[in-house]
């Protein structure tokens, strides 16, 4: 058995390994629980006694040279093989970045209000849930105006409390805020979403985007708010734009007037946009009415001010010929990828 044994360390020194095919033929031969060292651990029991402890002995030194000769190789094969992080597959194929880019109706609101921050309005942001004392009643809204109709505005829970809560009708009640909480001079521009309980179609929605501003301050005229509006426009419609003044009543400002520009897609000529006219609408304005001065504790005999508001997807839908506002809220990326930076 000696003879076996010495001939078999040296079976085993000679054994080239280079390949992990090579490392499991050599496992599976020598070192597993059925390989031929554990079989000749097995033929210990028939050896004189006289002569096991010299023959255990070499049986272990074969082992252990079996043993460190794996131990070897698999480190060997492991530093040639190359090297992967934990849980990467290498192999996949790599993954697609998408670029992204502003909403369209983000894109035009952020360039009229860095218009307005240049001109030094400050940025005031409120609830889109409102109360009804916010949204109507300071706001100088008769009891009987249509408006406070349910046919015309989200009212969460009309009737079933001491105030009305409904879902905002515009962004005037976060200037009704401001006034409440600062004291004049106040120059601000309030954005955000606003809802109204209206048919859905490819020219009105029931949510929508507006832009308000608000000065109050000594001695301020409608003059100003021209100077304000004009200066607003010839930036975001171009130098060469028109603009006209046209009477209006709104409760909240007096006197009122709507606004037009010259219609920047046929340049005043007239086309199917304006409807022939050469005239857009692009907001309503107007000096503060003094009874809402009054309902926020500021003297109208000391300050004025004057107070606008526009629809901000409307000129989006002008401005990028888009013939459907419902295209603006769908987040369809046929639509959407046409704005990819």
């Amino acid at each position: 058995m000696e003879n076996t044994i010495r001939s078999l360390q040296q079976e085993i020194i000679d054994f080239e390994i280079h390949s992990p095919a090579d490392l499991e033929t050599f496992r599976l031969r020598y070192t597993v629980r059925k390989g031929l060292i554990a079989a000749l651990f097995g033929q210990l029991k028939t050896v004189d006694p006289a002569e096991k402890p010299r023959i255990g002995q070499l049986l272990n030194q074969l082992k252990q040279t079996a043993d460190s000769k794996l131990a070897e190789a698999e480190a060997a094969l492991s530093s040639t093989k190359p090297q992967e992080s934990k849980g990467i597959d290498l192999t996949l194929p790599g993954r697609r970045y998408f670029t992204g880019s502003e909403h369209p109706v983000q894109k035009v609101l952020g360039e009229m209000k860095q218009i307005f921050s240049d001109m030094g309005f400050g940025i005031a942001t409120g609830p889109e849930l409102e109360l009804d004392r916010y949204n109507f009643d300071l706001l100088n809204f008769p009891p009987d105006h249509p408006a406070r109709d349910m046919q015309d505005t989200f009212f969460i829970n009309k009737g079933a409390a001491a105030e009305d809560v409904l879902l905002r009708t515009h962004t005037s009640p976060v200037q009704i805020r401001v006034m409440l909480d600062q004291k004049p001079p106040i120059r601000v521009i309030c954005p955000g979403k606003v809802y109204r309980n209206e048919a859905i179609s490819s020219r009105s929605y029931c949510v929508f985007h507006q832009l308000e501003g608000l000065y109050i301050d000594k001695k301020v005229s409608f003059a100003d708010l021209k100077a304000t509006i004009y200066s607003f426009a010839k930036q975001m419609f171009g130098t060469d734009v028109k603009l006209r003044f046209r009477p209006s009543f709104f409760p909240f400002t007096e006197p009122s007037a709507e606004v037009d520009v010259t219609c920047y897609l046929c340049g005043g000529k007239g086309c199917r946009v304006c409807k022939k006219s050469g005239w857009l609408e692009i907001m309503g304005c107007g000096m503060v009415h003094p009874n809402v001065l009054r309902n926020c504790g500021i003297d109208p005999e000391e300050w004025s001010g004057y107070a606008f508001g526009m629809g901000v997807d409307r000129t989006v839908l002008l401005r990028y010929k888009i013939d459907d506002i419902r295209l603006l809220f769908e987040n369809d990326l046929r639509m959407l990828k046409q704005f990819t930076a």
